[in-house]
């Protein structure tokens, strides 16, 4: 079961790879994104801040739920990362999926915006 899930994840993951964000195809690149973490049931990661690391004295339960919580935002940052052109991928590396994603949606918000508008255009046309 491990091993088709691998697999599955695998090939819905080369979605990414196929198609890199360059800086003209964020909405479809970011489509794909959400795809690909809804499969792998991550999706959270880019729409919740990690939170702020449990004090000293809270349980070991906690405590592991935090470093998976951490593990886990590293992982889809990774994806992200290697899913981008190496001009965008240089503004982004030290920071965690959701603050990338925020800063992406700042990069790209007028170029979404113009498509919207053709679309809507196109729509009513």
């Amino acid at each position: 079961m491990a091993a088709t899930q691998t697999t599955n994840n695998n090939l819905i993951r080369s979605i990414l790879k196929k198609e890199k964000l360059n800086g003209s195809n964020f909405l479809d690149w970011y489509r794909n994104l959400r795809i690909v973490l809804r499969n792998e049931k991550k999706l959270h990661h880019l729409e919740e801040a990690l939170p702020e690391a449990p004090p000293a004295t809270a349980t070991a339960a906690v405590c592991n739920a935090y470093t998976r919580r951490v593990t886990e935002q590293q992982e889809v940052a990774c994806l992200m990362l290697m899913s981008m052109t190496l001009e965008i991928q240089n503004n982004l590396e030290d920071r965690t999926a959701f603050k990338i994603l925020q800063e992406l949606k700042t990069m790209f918000q007028q170029q979404a915006e113009q498509e919207l508008f053709e679309t809507v255009k196109a729509f009513h046309a």
